[in-house]
């Protein structure tokens, strides 16, 4: 076996390394990464057959994280690696988006790009290493890529930028931010944020752009030594002839049908557009007629852009900052917990907030850690919402990246203290042309509100395009569908009025500068203030929490009596939940929170915990079960689980000669409580009789066995009796008399 090629340097005081000839040789690329003891297998495969009669570049990522890595065996049946988590699709996702515009125009090969993570120090996240890895093993591969492309992570505390955090330091940072990056400029970014001024996330990028520099080095020295050739590909391309006879018919009728306020009017007529110029060119070769359509994109995407460069003239006729009209409304559905509808132009999102237990968490089990997720944003996108039919299912990764984006942008505002709900938001996307997810995001902080949940602010989300056209550029504020379809970037801002809490950067240029990104950030919090200033308008704060909810309260016992609540195998706490549709939790401390529906189950789930766990007291009279019998006395229990002793002199008005004759075991009867002292119990029945309303008991009573164990615990030291008397008040026969 050929021994490996390596490569190395220095980051943040660890090696990082990058090899290859030693695994996976057969791939088209195939890199091994290594920082510590995080070690990622990257391979980078390409179809060696392409179909050129397609109209898209057929790019797949699959990041996959074995349990393994983690020294983890999987959960479930199987106990093996099943489809791929939220956590695995999200980092597919930041590997593909920052790579997928530096292929050829018109290269039409499969390309599968598979890291692996083979180990992890679950001390930090793998992702940007995974972007490293990737993009080393396209650049070694014979595939065309113009790369290298590298990525960091970027922390902020106390005026300080951390490169790579750890997840404890991520802990205390006001920044989490994944950059990417060629050479010469900034591919993607990803993040949220603790409201950061937008001068602390551009300084971020740029720091960032400056740490990925000596990644992209490295990779550019493996490249060297191992000397790959790239190979030519054939490359799609639409015949020239027929694209300036399509240009000539076709550019007039193009700029005509794409200005409009309506979506489905514009493309009405550009649909009429293609069908004109399809029976004007009915003649041509059969394989070309599919280029009629791509052309005709070709001249909507240069007039759009012309238009917008040159002359500030947008599809729909908007200024280049300007919104597009709003409608902002709460309690659109009766029964649920909060709700809210956000609409932005011909974009609308309706967001739904559901309040559950601490029980309803999501239990996130990878090979970093297990933990409760008490936070949800779900983001639903029906075929409807573009008036189209199409697959209803499982979410695909559009969705959860977009839900992933929204739920961020809520880290920094969500109540941490004294919440004691899981919180759901699904966001069904009814209508879109453009920006659905950041209309997701202001419908939910609404909803929020709506349901009660006290935000520390409503947060509002923009989106920014990009327009070039010969060399110069336009910034635009809120994109509409057609405009980021032909523009050249989709700059998501989301935050409150103090700062910026999340963001996500995709471009299709190879690559934009940081002044694109100053100018970006300036006009999207002029736009986000705009918005939040109308959903103040709305609802600025929440209220009670919504009447619908489940209802909680949090109720204290004697930590010594969780036992008997909780009950043999769960028997008492299960008999609770089971009769009131409750949930109950409980902590060490002898806290109990109560989640019930309304008050009134509420109240009856109170009353029974209490019979199980209440502390009697002194003068109460209970009825209960007689227990046990001794000489001197007899145990009853008087609440669940809780005995007290009632003293021979204590069972009637007159003096008991034989007290198996009087009672036996199973009698119910009246008996008062006398005294408390040291954890025991002491009972009298005489005192429940007629006549006896304020008899205070013997004077001897303590001395004379004195009262029982609190609860049942028989092999604890506290004896059901006292030590005096006639013979102890235990239950041990074989010692002094205990029973």
């Amino acid at each position: 076996m050929n021994d490996a090629t390596q490569v190395k340097m220095q980051l943040n005081g660890k090696e990082l390394i990058l090899e290859t000839g030693l695994m996976a040789k057969q791939a088209s690329g195939s890199v091994v990464l290594r920082y510590g003891d995080i070690t990622i297998l990257a391979t980078s495969t390409v179809d060696k057959e392409g179909d050129l009669s397609m109209d898209f570049f057929p790019l797949t990522v699959n990041y996959n994280e074995k349990y393994y890595a983690g020294g983890k065996i999987p959960g479930g049946f199987l106990k093996r690696e099943g489809r791929p988590r939220d956590k695995e699709v999200l980092i597919s996702r930041i590997i593909d988006r920052p790579i997928r515009p530096l292929f050829p125009e018109g290269f039409r090969n499969e390309v599968q790009v598979v890291p692996t993570l083979f180990s992890t120090d679950q001390k930090q996240s793998t992702d940007v290493f995974a972007v490293i890895a990737s993009s080393a093993s396209l650049v070694i591969s014979p595939i065309p890529f113009d790369g290298p492309i590298a990525a960091v992570r970027m922390g902020y505390r106390d005026g300080n930028y951390i490169v790579n955090p750890t997840y404890e330091e991520l802990d205390t940072s006001l920044l989490d931010i994944i950059v990417v990056g060629s050479k010469d400029a900034i591919t993607m970014i990803e993040g949220e944020a603790c409201e950061v001024s937008e001068e602390i996330f551009i300084a971020a990028v740029e720091r960032a752009h400056k740490e990925i520099q000596p990644i992209i080095a490295l990779q550019e020295e493996l490249a060297r030594i191992v000397k790959v050739q790239k190979k030519e590909f054939p490359l799609f391309k639409i015949d020239e002839e027929l694209k300036a006879n399509v240009f000539a018919f076709a550019r007039e009728k193009i700029a005509a049908a794409s200005s409009g306020k309506e979506k489905m009017a514009r493309q009405a007529g550009l649909d009429a557009v293609l069908e004109e110029a399809k029976a004007k060119f009915a003649d041509i070769d059969e394989s070309k007629k599919p280029q009629i359509a791509m052309i005709l994109s070709m001249i909507e995407e240069e007039v759009v852009r012309k238009a917008i460069v040159n002359d500030s003239h947008r599809p729909d006729d908007r200024a280049l900052d300007e919104i597009r009209a709003l409608d902002i409304r709460t309690k659109i559905l009766p029964r649920v917990h909060g709700s809210g509808l956000f609409t932005r132009g011909q974009t609308q999102s309706l967001a739904i907030v559901t309040l559950g237990s601490r029980k309803d968490a999501q239990l996130i089990d990878d090979v970093d850690e297990k933990s409760d997720k008490t936070f949800m944003l779900h983001y639903n996108f029906p075929p409807f919402s573009v008036g189209e039919t199409g697959r209803m299912g499982s979410p695909g990764r559009r969705e959860i990246g977009h839900g992933n984006l929204a739920e961020r942008s809520f880290n920094a505002v969500m109540p941490k203290e004294n919440f004691p709900y899981t919180v759901r938001i699904v966001s069904e996307i009814l209508e879109s042309n453009g920006s659905s997810s950041m209309a997701t995001i202001c419908a939910s902080s609404i909803a929020l509100l709506d349901a009660g949940v006290q935000l520390k602010s409503n947060v509002a989300g923009i989106a920014m395009g990009l327009a070039t056209y010969e060399g110069k550029h336009k910034v635009l504020t809120d994109i509409q569908g057609v405009e980021d379809h032909l523009g050249d970037m989709d700059f998501k801002v989301a935050g409150t009025a103090e700062g910026i809490t999340a963001f996500q950067l995709d471009i299709k240029l190879k690559g934009i500068s940081t002044t694109i990104l100053h100018e970006a950030l300036g006009q999207a919090k002029k736009a986000r203030l705009a918005i939040l200033e109308s959903m103040n308008k709305v609802i600025a704060q929440a209220g009670a929490i919504a009447p619908t909810a489940p209802k909680t309260k949090t109720i204290k016992i004697n930590p010594e009596r969780i036992k008997d609540l909780i009950g043999p195998s769960g028997k008492n706490i299960k008999s609770i939940t089971e009769a009131t549709q409750s949930d109950v939790e409980i902590s060490d401390d002898g806290s109990v929170m109560i989640f019930a529906k309304d008050d009134e189950w509420m109240q009856k789930t109170i009353d029974l915990i209490g019979g199980f766990t209440k502390e009697p007291d002194i003068g109460e009279i209970f009825e209960g079960p007689v227990k046990g019998i001794k000489e001197f006395g007899v145990f009853v229990e008087i609440m669940p689980g809780v005995e007290g002793m009632c003293h021979i002199s204590e069972l009637d008005a007159n003096r008991v000669e034989d007290i198996y004759s009087f009672v036996q075991l199973g009698d119910r009867i009246k008996v008062k409580v006398m005294g408390l002292s040291g954890g025991k119990i002491s009972l009298s029945r005489k005192a429940t009789l007629p006549g006896f309303e304020d008899y205070t008991g013997s004077s001897d009573r303590e001395g004379r066995g004195g009262g029982g164990d609190r609860g049942r615990d028989r092999d604890r030291g506290g004896d059901r009796g006292g030590r005096g008397g006639y013979g102890g008040g235990g239950r041990d026969r074989d010692r002094g008399g205990r029973r």
